[in-house]
């Protein structure tokens, strides 16, 4: 859990008896410029109209009244981001408590936000993740890194791993007829001295 601004950090031990799976889409990001510069400065225009210099200051019930002033667009981007900075920090919750079904519901809700209201899924990643979400021993999932292409990440029973990465394999690839790649991965001890 890393706060930007100050740089504190605090390890969040991800729940017993989960990994995570990397699911790459087989597309690559189509990123134009613009298109984060546009949502760089909605969030700024919505903080600015709210009084503050970052949005991350902008509390959520102060934001919810202003909603309908602000600009249709800049309203959505911010809402993305007001409500990922809350979801996070209940997904760090989630974690300490080892409660992964919390955990996954964030992660779908993420996912959500991040293609209705920030507008940086494709169908690919949305695609990747309705493959995901039904399988058994799956908890959540979501799109990951920038967006626009590239992968989601799925949260998944340690025991579920070899038939989710099968059955999210071929579910994929009848959807779209793409060949996607599965990763997963198991949580370990950071770097250390030896």
């Amino acid at each position: 859990l890393l706060d930007c601004r100050s740089l504190e950090g605090e390890h969040v031990p991800l729940p017993s008896g989960l990994s995570v799976a990397i699911l790459d889409t087989s597309t690559r990001r189509g990123l134009v410029g613009s298109a984060y510069n546009e949502r760089r400065t909605c969030c700024e225009q919505a903080a600015a109209f709210l009084g503050e210099s970052l949005l991350r200051d902008v509390k959520l019930e102060a934001f919810e009244a202003a909603f309908d002033d602000l600009d249709p667009l800049c309203a959505k981007r911010a809402r993305h981001v007001l409500s990922e900075d809350l979801r996070t920090l209940a997904a760090a919750e989630a974690m300490r408590a080892g409660d992964a079904c919390r955990l996954g519901a964030l992660m779908v809700k993420s996912h959500e936000s991040l293609r209705d209201d920030f507008e940086v899924s494709n169908d690919a990643l949305n695609a990747m993740v309705d493959c995901a979400l039904p399988v058994d021993g799956c908890y959540g999932a979501r799109m990951t890194g920038a967006g626009f292409g590239g992968c989601a990440v799925a949260l998944i029973d340690e025991g579920a791993a070899e038939t989710f990465a099968a059955q999210v394999t071929e579910s994929y690839r009848a959807q779209t007829d793409l060949d996607p790649a599965v990763y997963v991965c198991h949580a370990v001890q950071g770097a250390g001295r030896v």
